[in-house]
């Protein structure tokens, strides 16, 4: 009743006379002043909160500057008035209200409010009041402010004496209302802020968010887990001083925890099954994909301990490789990993999962121990769970398997670890007569069925050849292993049921006999045998749209895998063409059409490979090929390799885009049911290579076949070679100039010494001449000696006589002739 009352009173004027609503709130700002009484205040502002959702800019313009004045001395006295005043504040700032003008309004009140650091600091202050309403709106207020000028905010938290101290402290609230409102407040408070992440990391706040979580229930909290997370993640993402900072605290052991994962667990032991296989839904999804972007950023880029991020790599590939994760957590996984692998990734031993048909996820088998390795080369190959669902084209399930691929081609980078691959694949002396088959060369190798053709095959084979091209890169030794490479009889079969290791024994398949007495063929002629079964599969008159759409990836696959592999190896492009290869790349390049750019661009990209690296003696000379080549028109060649540079599933493919969207439905060729809308046609070290080298092959079609390679002497290993070089030249640069600067100092050193040598002959030249002058002085004291020796005994002689003759001597004179006696 008082409230109605003291508005009645404010509102009804000295006459009761009707008013505007300018006048009313013109006279409940005159009721704002400090010396008025506090009651009559609080009635005005009260008012005010009512008047200012429908007359927002004659409030903010006549009453705003008082609104603040109570702000400054009326919120700690009166919880009721401090109440009213922050959420009238809250509605003038607002800009989330949809009426016409209120947006901007709601930055202009803002920017008066913000015009002097006293309203923030204030805010900032008033977060220490326990009380509820006091504490819930100031943060209301904060957060919009933070929204409309986050950075102004940011700048005064910085100021403000009571800044960091109250935003912990409103994070330890025990009411789950004001405790959510202050994780909303930090995570806009943090926001590109360096310095604030900082301050607030060190003031405890990784603490007390750990705790918010703890509470709500981990990952399976809800919706206020995940926003404790999403601060902890803010307050470590691109800032490597909160990271540093991190890894000394005990809290990395709280991130496993949470994933129930163990922090120490040998490379030989297999993860917990707790871990492996869990229930999951889209709010555990979210929570466990911000919980390992953490680890991710706690791996650290390059030259990190080994021992220090293996706890968080093993985790990672666990997720990755032998659990029930979701494929986008697994890819998120996969992509976390460092792309220098220093660790010991073929020596951690895991156990595998599949699911038990038709039980909806809830029964899972275990297959055998195999090495983490061995499961990557798998999942990249066949897809999840032992290939599954192999022939899925969604567009997640490709991101997977191009993960896994990717993290196949770091930990291939180094020369060693790629000859040790491709030397397992090289039949072993004896009666052997082909090599060991493994999943990636089973794939590679296996022969296209062009009577049934299989979806699931079609991007296996794609990924192998895209994994065996990172094999061979840039390095002449893997590429004379891989030419001894010679698979065995392969049937074209779909993807196995059950699970190979990728360095294990051969699937159970069963070999047809050899009529023949040829010699077995190596891995070159039968990837030149495939790329020419494909060809004329994908030119069939009965084939459609789809299936020569499909046709096209085996062909890709193919021919991008001999690009790398004939580049700069002469030998090779001798057993290419040896084994037919120039007919095969000849006539899709003659039949070309309007739509089809990648398999003649590519045909011509390999041609010219061929031409200009054809060295070796042989059947096939260069002198051969330049007929060919002026019969297909160098300006043809030139203009196709453009066309291909310019499709757009060519320039669509960055570093981290290799799955792009299907234009059409893929349908599986057996069925009528469409599943997916993704597609694989390149990997980004393909798109690097045809880039560094498209101009030199354009350039080799105008050569003359007697001229020599215009990248002798410049390939990979050359390069490699010379950049090694440049790095010992720099080295010994830098040690040149140390030594030159210890040299200096030396001197310097040297011309001191020097000094020091001429002020000690100086010294001792002085020395010289004060011992000449002591022995002068001495000589002359002596001579004195003498002198008062001969002067005192003549004197004794004189006074005897005169004693004899009678004469007086004083008695000073006889006493020190006594003396003397």
């Amino acid at each position: 009743m008082e409230f109605f009352s003291q508005t009645y009173v404010a509102l009804r004027g000295p006459t009761g006379a009707p008013q505007t609503p300018s006048d009313t709130i013109g006279k409940l700002s005159d009721r704002l002043s400090p010396s008025t009484l506090l009651a009559d205040r609080r009635g005005a502002v009260l008012a005010l909160k009512g008047l200012s959702r429908d007359c927002k800019q004659e409030v903010g313009e006549r009453a705003l500057a008082g609104l603040l004045d109570v702000l400054y001395n009326d919120v700690e006295v009166d919880a009721d008035i401090g109440k009213a005043v922050l959420e009238t504040l809250h509605t003038l700032c607002d800009t989330e209200d949809t009426s016409p003008g209120s947006k901007e309004l709601g930055f202009k009140h803002t920017d008066a409010i913000l015009s002097t650091e006293k309203p923030a600091h204030t805010l900032f202050a008033l977060l220490a009041d326990v009380g509820f309403y006091i504490r819930f709106a100031a943060l209301q207020l904060l957060a919009t402010l933070l929204h409309n000028r986050r950075q102004v905010i940011q700048s005064y938290f910085l100021t403000a004496p009571s800044g960091p101290g109250t935003i912990i402290s409103v994070l330890e609230d025990k009411r789950e209302i004001i405790r959510n409102e202050a994780i909303t407040t930090v995570k806009a408070l943090i926001s590109q802020s360096p310095d604030i992440q900082k301050v607030l990391a060190f003031e405890g706040a990784f603490e007390k968010l750990f705790n918010i979580v703890s509470q709500e229930g981990g990952v399976d909290g809800g919706i206020v887990a995940q926003g404790a997370l999403t601060c902890i993640d803010g307050l470590l993402r691109f800032n490597t001083s909160n990271q540093s900072y991190f890894r000394e605290t005990s809290l990395p052991p709280v991130l496993f925890a949470l994933l129930q994962f163990p922090i120490n667990l040998d490379l030989r032991s297999t993860g917990p099954q707790e871990f492996a296989l869990q229930f999951w839904d889209d709010q555990k999804r979210v929570n466990t994909s911000l919980i390992i972007g953490i680890m991710g950023m706690l791996i650290g880029p390059k030259g990190q301990n080994v021992q220090e991020s293996l706890p968080y790599t093993r985790c990672l590939i666990e997720m990755a490789l032998a659990s029930n994760a979701p494929t986008l957590l697994k890819t998120q996984a996969l992509r976390l990993l460092p792309s220098s692998i220093n660790f010991p990734f073929s020596e951690i031993s895991l156990t595998p999962y599949v699911p038990v048909p038709e039980t909806n996820g809830e029964e899972w088998d275990r297959l055998e121990l195999a090495s983490a390795l061995d499961i990557l080369v798998e999942l990249a190959i066949h897809g999840e769970y032992n290939g599954l669902d192999s022939a899925k084209r969604t567009k997640e399930c490709l991101e997977l398997r191009a993960a896994a691929a990717a993290v196949f081609e770091n930990f291939v980078r180094k020369d060693d670890i790629r000859q040790a691959i491709l030397q397992s694949m090289i039949p072993p002396e004896g009666n052997a007569q082909h090599s060991q088959t493994t999943p990636l060369l089973h794939a590679l190798a296996a022969p296209p069925n062009t009577t049934s053709l299989n979806p699931a095959d079609v991007i296996s084979t794609h990924l192998a050849t895209l994994m065996f091209s990172h094999l061979l890169a840039g390095s002449s030794r893997t590429k004379a292993l891989a030419r001894l490479v010679i698979p065995g009889p392969i049937q074209p079969t779909a993807t196995p049921a059950y699970f190979v290791p990728a360095d294990g024994g051969p699937p159970p398949t069963e070999e047809t006999p050899d009529d023949d007495d040829d010699a077995p063929q190596t891995l070159l002629q039968v990837l030149t045998e495939n790329l020419s079964l494909s060809l004329l599969s994908r030119s069939r008159a009965n084939t459609s749209d789809l299936e020569a759409r499909e046709w096209d990836r085996y062909v890709v696959g193919y021919l991008c895998l001999l690009c790398q592999w004939l580049w700069d190896d002469p030998k090779s492009v001798k057993d290419f063409l040896d084994a037919g290869g120039l007919g095969v790349l000849v006539e899709p390049i003659n039949q070309t059409s309007e739509l089809d750019s990648l398999v003649p661009g590519l045909c011509a990209f390999l041609l010219g490979i061929c031409y200009e690296f054809n060295r070796e003696p042989g059947e096939i000379t260069r002198s051969t090929i330049q007929p060919i080549i002026n019969r297909l028109g160098v300006d043809n060649l030139v203009g196709q390799m453009t066309r291909f540079r310019e499709d757009e599933r060519f320039k669509a493919v960055g570093p981290d885009a290799v799955v792009l969207s299907s234009p059409v439905s893929s349908v599986q060729l057996t069925q009528s049911v469409a599943v997916d809308n993704g597609e694989i046609w390149f990997d980004w070290s393909f798109l690097d290579f045809w880039k560094s080298n498209y101009y030199t092959i354009q350039r080799g079609l105008s050569s003359d076949p007697d001229q020599l390679s215009s990248t002798s002497g410049q390939n990979a290993e050359a390069t490699m070679l010379i950049a090694s070089l440049r790095d010992v030249i720099r080295q010994q640069s830098n040690e040149i100039d140390d030594l030159k600067k210890q040299l200096k100092q030396a001197k310097d050193a040297n011309s001191e010494v020097e000094d020091l040598h001429k002020q000690v002959a100086e010294l001792r030249t002085q020395l010289q001449g004060s011992e000449d002058k002591r022995k002068e002085v001495e000589k002359e004291q002596e001579d004195l000696l003498v002198l008062l020796d001969e002067v005192t005994s003549k004197r004794r002689k004189d006074k005897a006589r005169l004693r004899e003759i009678g004469q007086e001597v004083s008695e000073d004179d006889a006493e020190e002739e006594d003396e003397d006696e």
